[in-house]
């Protein structure tokens, strides 16, 4: 199958990412194997998941962020081939990642949380949540901007210099709302509620709602909305080119290295 040049090149040496992490961790405490279908014998490449010949590992952009991203991960999201988390630590440095249990929780997640550089927001339907905790806006100086006419909640009083840390809940729809609804630690963090006009564009796996945005999705909103446009035009364009890759693969074609998908991915990293 012909490739293009970027695809024969390996990845840069350096330590997994934090979903890679988790997903090693999560796979060493597995009972079976767990197999991804597709490719030969089920074999995928272990920098980006797809099967070797569609590997996209040598075009991966990462993008210096001041805003961090915490992901808090249903169980087996870190083992799915399609879950775009992984994306997200792909291209932002600072990305957490931690599996999700309703009887206990890391106590590293807790530190995160704890840690004064950041300010956390919690991203979620504003829909589902009590108003006084919803805000609409990330500013450059961190204070939080409630709905109109809604009293700013006390942790709204964040400090200037504090990062953003948006903890994303990286699940389905029904595990995503059980997960905010039973994980206490994060419930004196504002709600950041996206107003995105856009529908989402993801198509490896569908929601019922059209205004349910994959996590890679979500997360490039959140960075639009903390004045990061580069960092998210970067993960959108490597959504695309690995939805590219993906469904090439599923239907046994090759990648389009010349693509408009490539072409976008190019553009967005040389500053387009």
């Amino acid at each position: 199958m012909p490739q293009g040049p970027a695809a024969s090149a390996p990845p840069e040496s350096h330590a997994p990412h934090a979903v890679a992490r988790l997903r090693t961790a999560r796979l060493a405490r597995s009972a079976k194997p767990f197999l991804a279908r597709g490719g030969p014998r089920g074999e995928r490449c272990p920098g980006c998941r797809l099967v070797p010949s569609h590997c996209l590992c040598g075009v991966c952009p990462v993008v210096p962020t001041r805003a961090g991203v915490c992901l808090l991960m249903a169980d087996i999201e870190p083992l799915k081939p399609s879950n775009t988390g992984w994306l997200i630590a792909d291209v932002v440095p600072d990305t957490f990642a931690f599996g999700w249990a309703r009887t206990e929780v890391d106590p590293a997640l807790l530190a995160l949380l704890a840690d004064p550089q950041w300010q956390p927001y919690v991203v979620f339907p504003g829909e589902f949540v009590a108003p006084e905790r919803v805000v609409t806006e990330v500013l450059a100086s961190e204070v939080m901007v409630p709905r109109a006419g809604v009293e700013p909640a006390p942790m709204c009083d964040a400090t200037p210099m504090k990062r953003p840390l948006f903890i994303l809940l990286d699940a389905t729809w029904p595990e995503a709302r059980k997960m905010f609804r039973k994980s206490p630690y994060i419930d004196r963090f504002p709600v950041l509620s996206l107003q995105p006009e856009q529908i989402s564009r993801y198509q490896l796996r569908r929601s019922r709602r059209e205004d349910h945005f994959c996590t890679s999705e979500v997360a490039g909103l959140c960075l639009d909305l903390a004045g990061e446009p580069l960092a998210a035009q970067a993960l959108q364009a490597y959504l695309d080119v690995f939805t590219h890759h993906y469904l090439q693969a599923k239907h046994q074609l090759p990648p389009d290295w010349q693509g408009p998908e490539h072409q976008r991915l190019r553009d967005v990293t040389a500053g387009g």
